[in-house]
C-alpha cells in the first residue's frame, strides 16, 4: 500500500515493531541457553517476559487505532538477530561470548528504541493520548533493559572477557594488561563503547540527548576513568533528552518519561 499521510506512516512504524516483538520473543531463548554468567541469562529471561508484555500493547495500539497488525516482515530486526546467530556459531570463550551477546541485545534494544520513539511521536502528534501513553511506557521499558544490560558489562562481564586466559609466564598480575614493548597497563573499567554505555530511551530520528546511563558509577555510560575524572563516551539517544530539531516543528519529538 502506498503510503500518503502520517497515519500511513505510523501504520508501517507499528507493523514493523509488531514483527520485531514476534522475532525477539524466538531469539531470546537461544540468548538464554548461550550465556554463561547466571545475571546475563536472568536478564534475557526477564526481558523475554517482556517483550510479550509489548506484543499485547501493540495489540492494545492497533485495536485503538482501528487497525489489524499486517503481514510486513521486520528485515532490520531479521539482520540484527542473524548476528547474534552468527556469533554464537563462532563459538569464542564464555566470557567473552557474554560480552558479545551483550552488544548483540544492546543493538536490538536500539532498534526498538528507536521505532517506538517514533511510533509515539507520530500518535501524539495525531492526538491519539492513550496510544501514544502505552508506547511510551514500553519505550521506557526498553531504556531500562538496555541500561540493566550496560550494568552487567561495566561491572563484571566486560572486564572478565578482557582479562583472557591467566598468563603462564607470572610476569603479569590480575590487575595488568601488557602494552607496547611488554610494558603493563591498568586494567580499565569499561570499553568507552556507545552501546555499553547507552542510556538511550527515545529514538535518533525524533528526539535525542545523551545522559549517564548510570548516576553514580564512574564507569557507567561508557565513560573511562583518567586523572580522577570522567569522560562519557555516549552518543545514544535518551527518554529525558533534549528534542532534536527535526522535531521540534512537531512539538513532541522530546522522548520524556513522564506519562502524559
Amino acid at each position: 500500500m502506498k503510503m500518503t499521510d502520517l497515519h500511513d506512516l505510523l501504520k508501517n512504524e507499528l507493523d514493523d515493531l509488531y514483527s520485531a516483538e514476534k522475532q525477539i520473543i524466538k531469539a531470546l531463548p537461544k540468548l538464554v541457553k548461550a550465556a554463561s554468567s547466571p545475571a546475563l541469562k536472568a536478564a534475557f529471561q526477564a526481558h523475554l517476559a517482556q517483550t510479550e508484555v509489548h506484543v499485547t500493547r501493540l495489540d492494545q495500539v492497533f485495536g485503538q487505532l482501528n487497525l489489524k497488525p499486517g503481514r510486513k516482515k521486520c528485515e532490520g530486526m531479521e539482520g540484527l538477530l542473524k548476528e547474534g546467530d552468527s556469533l554464537i556459531a563462532e563459538k569464542p570463550s564464555p566470557d567473552v561470548l557474554d560480552a558479545g551477546l551483550i552488544a548483540a541485545a544492546q543493538r536490538v534494544e536500539h532498534y526498538e528504541m528507536a521505532g517506538y520513539g517514533c511510533v509515539r511521536t507520530y500518535a501524539r502528534l495525531m492526538g491519539h493520548d492513550e496510544a501514544a501513553r502505552i508506547l511510551q511506557t514500553t519505550l521506557d521499558e526498553e531504556g531500562d533493559a538496555d541500561k540493566k544490560l550496560t550494568r552487567l558489562a561495566e561491572t563484571g562481564i566486560n572486564l572478565e572477557a578482557m582479562d583472557g586466559p591467566e598468563p603462564m609466564d607470572g610476569k603479569m598480575t590480575a590487575g595488568a594488561r601488557s602494552g607496547p614493548g611488554g610494558k603493563s597497563m591498568p586494567r580499565s573499567s569499561s570499553n568507552g563503547s556507545s552501546s555499553n554505555g547507552s542510556s538511550s530511551n527515545g529514538s535518533g530520528s525524533n528526539g535525542s540527548g545523551s545522559k549517564m546511563a548510570i548516576g553514580k558509577s564512574p564507569a557507567a555510560s561508557g565513560a573511562r576513568s583518567g586523572m580522577g575524572k570522567s569522560m562519557a563516551g555516549s552518543n545514544a539517544p535518551s527518554v529525558t533528552g533534549k528534542a532534536t530539531s527535526s522535531n521540534k516543528a512537531a512539538g513532541s519529538g522530546r522522548p520524556s518519561t513522564d506519562r502524559g
